[in-house]
């Protein structure tokens, strides 16, 4: 099977960006060459990381980036979305790791040298370790060191970012990371989730503050993730539910950035619940963007429930990926036509779609068709969005490369690369090689 699409689709316009992404925790290992992150610290508790892995040698990218950068080439991607370690370039007093900058200024350099744009976000969920000892994203100060760290790497970096984006999916830090528990630091009660939430968006605020100043010429955003909501039945109760679900996992990261406003429903959470918002604070969150980047994989599904307000469903009886997670590709493009209606949108980036799959390396292949299947309906879907008047520019599959999936360790694949933990090899999935046609056939 291969990708196709019509030859009058806007995805097959020269113009269109096509891309791969990664994060780094998840695929660069060496750690002694950074200081500890909240994720080291929540792999070494027993029972958070399923198969008890942890990101110490993960993909090895740090030894390995140059031949990966020559992989990524070989895709014929224009972009290659990755994330920068704090901890990795920014010391406990607030100074440079130098040897961290050189790898990532060398990085830089080569995908440029290559004209494979660099997509780079700030934060993608690994927070300094000392950081999280002081209260972590429930302390305010945090908002302000990470303005510190985006203005020191956007000056030392120069003008050869393409874009930045602030956070990678601020809702996975906040809800998994501080109040459901799921993610670092493993944090549960409802009494946080929100906190740190309104601490992050202030750090995506300052952090724009600190790239416009430094770098004006580079696209800089923010990634949020988006799981559409749906009601169970039509039923007023099952859709009052799903509204207070899509307000609480979805609005309550995109409101305040063009609205200046958190949803409704933060009149009607317990006191202690709700973040204390200092006067200038939404002006701070609510920065012109210059993108908007947008990660969908599914949608969930809820009904009523008299004790939790909401209730998630599980997908029964439909396609799933091996997360478990429905495909139904049709919330993508009502996600996208949703968003376009309500908000002044800036252009947008599809910064992370794809899947994981049970993949199976056979004779030294990986005949991924399944997931060829998700990226053609996926494409599909993002076609009519964009013929329905959205703005979008270009869409990066995620992700590049098997890597450590975060609480699943390393049980589950999403690259269109495969990678052999045992040796660190790599070898292009038939998804890979589809994908590769399709951007070469534009």
């Amino acid at each position: 099977m291969k990708l196709n699409l019509a030859p009058n689709s806007a995805l097959k316009s020269k113009d269109f960006t096509y891309g791969v992404a990664t994060a780094s925790f998840q695929i660069e290992g060496n750690l002694e060459g950074r200081l500890p992150c909240i994720w080291d610290t929540f792999c070494g508790t027993p029972g958070k990381i399923k198969d008890g892995s942890n990101g110490e040698i993960a993909c090895d990218h740090i030894r390995l980036w140059e031949q990966d950068i020559d992989l990524i080439e070989s895709l014929g991607v224009d972009a290659y979305r990755f994330s920068v370690s704090w901890p990795r370039l920014i010391n406990q007093d607030g100074s440079l790791n130098d040897k961290g900058l050189d790898f990532y200024l060398a990085l830089l350099d080569r995908l440029n040298q290559k004209n494979i744009k660099p997509f780079v976000t700030l934060y993608h969920w690994d927070l300094p370790q000392y950081l999280e000892d002081i209260g972590g994203w429930l302390n305010r100060d945090t908002a302000y060191r990470f303005q510190d760290y985006a203005d020191i790497v956007s000056r030392k970096f120069g003008d050869r970012v393409f874009s930045y984006a602030t956070l990678n999916e601020p809702f996975c830090s906040a809800y998994l990371g501080y109040e459901a528990g799921i993610h670092a630091p493993g944090k549960i009660g409802k009494q946080f989730g929100k906190k740190a939430a309104h601490h992050l968006l202030l750090a995506h605020g300052l952090g724009m503050q600190a790239l416009q100043q430094n770098s004006p010429n580079s696209k800089n955003g923010i990634v949020l993730n988006f799981t559409p909501a749906y009601p169970e039945t039509g039923k007023e109760e099952d859709v009052v539910a799903c509204e207070w679900a899509n307000q609480n996992f979805n609005d309550w990261y995109i409101k305040p950035l063009f609205d200046k406003s958190y949803p409704p429903i933060i009149e009607e959470i317990s006191e202690e619940e709700r973040p204390q918002i200092k006067d200038g604070d939404m002006e701070i969150i609510a920065q012109p963007l210059d993108f908007l980047g947008v990660n969908f994989y599914t949608r969930a599904v809820y009904r009523a429930d008299k004790e939790n307000r909401f209730k998630e469903i599980p997908p029964q009886n439909v396609p799933v990926t091996e997360m478990g997670w429905e495909i139904y590709p049709q919330a993508f493009t009502n996600l996208l036509t949703s968003l376009n209606h309500r908000y002044a949108l800036p252009e947008i980036y599809i910064t992370e779609n794809g899947s994981a799959m049970n993949d199976a390396f056979i004779d030294g292949e990986v005949n991924d068709v399944d997931r060829i299947e998700y990226l053609q309906a996926h494409l599909e879907a993002l076609d009519q969005a964009i013929a329905q008047g959205v703005n979008v520019k270009g869409y990066f599959a995620w992700s590049l490369m098997d890597n450590f999936e975060w609480a699943e360790g390393y049980l589950k694949r999403f690259g269109i690369v495969y990678v052999d933990y045992l040796n660190q090899q790599r070898i292009i999935k038939l998804s890979g090689k589809s994908y590769r046609d399709f951007i070469s056939n534009r």
